[in-house]
């Protein structure tokens, strides 16, 4: 490895760390809008399943309860909605960041692959002088 390479080797390792870090944050955040839309689907079925259950509901006050206990049912719907939404915005926002920490990793990479291509034609450029050179001293004067 070239000079100019080894110096962004440390940039390039943190950059690789970042990029690591952010994935794992990803991962986490992607596991979290998961679990939220899990609990909003499994409240739907709850709510459904229990609005159904009441139909034969016997008296007045056990239908005025089963219908508060569907509406408590229904705002914690409501809140659980408000909930993803937000988890959502902070998975996109994490997203965002891998995605640029990715970017700067592969950007560095980029930019340490081409002074390597630069250090092996320099190298092959020396060769072939060399080489030449060689040649011209090995040809017969006349």
């Amino acid at each position: 490895m070239n000079a100019r390479a080894k110096q962004l080797q440390p940039a390039v390792e943190q950059a690789r760390q970042h990029s690591e870090e952010a994935l794992a944050q990803l991962a986490a955040q992607q596991q979290q809008l998961a679990k939220a839309e899990q609990q909003l689907e499994e409240l739907r079925r709850y709510r459904q399943e229990y609005a159904a259950a009441g139909e034969g509901a016997s008296t007045v006050g056990a239908l005025l309860n089963r219908q508060k206990f569907v509406e408590r049912i229904d705002q914690a719907i409501a809140q659980q909605t408000v909930e993803i939404a937000r988890v959502q915005r902070q998975f996109e926002h994490v997203r965002s960041r891998w995605h640029q920490a990715h970017a700067r990793e592969g950007a560095l990479d980029s930019v340490i692959e081409r002074y390597r291509e630069q250090e092996r034609l320099a190298e092959d450029r020396r060769e072939q002088s060399d080489s030449d050179e060689r040649a011209q001293y090995r040809r017969p004067r006349r």
